[in-house]
Order: structure tokens, then sequence, then C-alpha cells
């Protein structure tokens, strides 16, 4: 059901409340509480135009997800509620009906932009709209000022989600009981962002060192490692430790056999 911009945001903790309750802005986290208690009215953000180019290029935004990924696009503005702690709702910009992703249309302004930067900055709305709808990842639509569109994929983050539920949780309380609350102090998970560039390293004198060391040992290496392979099939399977020829193989608890260099001396004189 799609939900009116009037409606009463009093009764229950957002997406976009999660960002101010998992933030670090003390003030910002007074105001909401005192806005969620009724003692004062939500900020007005109709002379702001950063956020009032995000309401207008929301649409366009989704328009072009669509037509850039193919995939449609459900829910658009639908208000979902958990199903145990009615306290806590979103407002969706929508599903992405392929995947049951949760889909965000953001505007950004082009100097302030980095997809790092982006995902953390809008994290716990990301992760409080998944756990709402449960769903696995998210996928943040973003257009810049500087008329650059940038899709990223977020992942649910069950330890994250955890935190979250705890602070809107103890925010609730205080909404309730009338106690000022106090920032939670989380760091939010750093994305997995999807790679997608190829990087000419010619011109760094560390690669170049390293790639040599990388050339020269490569033969070395897959042979050290066929003969490890091939050591571990000799040790009996009752031997706890296997010795000789400067090579000690211990077998764990768990039955993983791990190899080191022994004193040559050392180890006949135990084997003896």
């Amino acid at each position: 059901m799609a939900v009116s911009e009037s409606s009463d945001r009093r009764t229950f903790i957002g997406g976009s409340d999660a960002r101010i309750v998992m933030g670090s802005a003390e003030d910002k986290l007074i105001r909401l509480w005192r806005e969620k208690r009724g003692e004062i009215e939500p900020e007005n953000l109709s002379n702001v135009l950063v956020v009032q180019l995000g309401s207008v290029t929301e649409d366009l935004n989704r328009r072009w997800f669509e037509r850039s990924t193919g995939h449609s696009i459900k829910d658009v503005q639908r208000r979902i509620h958990h199903p145990v702690h009615k306290w806590m709702a979103a407002t969706l910009d929508g599903i992405v009906e392929q995947t049951g992703a949760v889909f965000e249309a953001k505007f950004m302004l082009p100097w302030t932009f980095s997809e790092e930067m982006a995902a953390e900055k809008h994290m716990a709305q990301l992760q409080h709209n998944m756990w709402i709808t449960n769903a696995r990842s998210a996928i943040l639509s973003i257009i810049t000022g500087g008329g650059k569109w940038v899709e990223m994929t977020i992942h649910a983050d069950p330890l994250y989600q955890h935190l979250l539920l705890t602070a809107e949780k103890k925010f609730w309380r205080c909404v309730q009981n009338g106690e000022p609350p106090r920032l939670f102090g989380v760091e939010p998970p750093r994305p997995r962002l999807e790679a997608f560039r190829v990087v000419d390293m010619n011109t760094s004198n560390s690669w170049a060192e390293l790639a040599s060391i990388y050339q020269r040992t490569r033969e070395a290496y897959q042979e050290h490692e066929a003969a490890k392979s091939d050591l571990k099939k000799l040790i009996p399977e009752d031997a706890k430790e296997a010795l000789g020829h400067g090579i000690r193989a211990k077998r764990s608890k768990s039955g993983a056999v791990s190899f080191e260099l022994a004193d040559r001396e050392a180890a006949n004189a135990q084997l003896q």
C-alpha cells in the first residue's frame, strides 16, 4: 500500500532514522528523539536543494536502473513493518522483482562522491531495510550531479544488523520513557564493492621488484607444494608426528598436517 508523505512518522523508526541512530551526530540524535516524542515538528527540508534533487530524480533513477539492467522494480513507496518489532518500518524505493534485493535511489553531488563513502553513508539505512524485508542484498542506485550513474550491490551483514537492532531498541525505549538517548558508536562494515578498473602498474618500482620475485620463485613454489602433498601421503594414518631428513610433520586433532623445518641432529636423537 502506498503511503503519503503526511503519514505520521512518529510511530516507527524508518531507514532514514536508522542513519541517525547509528551515526555520530549527537545533536541530530536528540532532535530525532524529540521528533518521535512529538515535542517538535520534523525538520522542513522543502528548501534544501540537494534533498529536493534526490526527490525529483527518484523516478528517473528507477527508470534508468530498469533500462540499464533489464530488471524491474516493484513495491515502489510501499511501507512494510517488521513482523515482530512493529515500531520498525521501511518505506521502500522499491524491490528488484527478479532478485528480491532492496532498491534504494540516491542523488549525490559529484565533488563529494566516492563508492566507499556512499556505501558507508547509507549502510545503516540499507541494512535496516534489508532486515525489515528479510532481503539478502540491496541495490544502491546513485545519480550524481556530474551526470554519472552508479549501481552498487550491498550484502546483508548479520552482525551489523544485530547491533543495529540493539541500537534501535535502546533508542525506541528512550522515546517511550523520555530518557535522552546516547550515541551507540558502531562503525559501519566495509562494503564489498565490485571491482571494475584495470590498472597499469608498469610505473611502480615495488610492483616490478615483487613481480620479478614471483616469476623467479613460481616454479619452485609449485614444486614445493607438490612435494608437500606427496609427503602427506607417506605419513601413516596413526602417526601423530613424522620426522626425517630435516622435516617435521605434525598432525592436529582435526587431522590437518603441517610441516616445519627440524634440526637434523635433534630429530635423529629423538628417533633413537
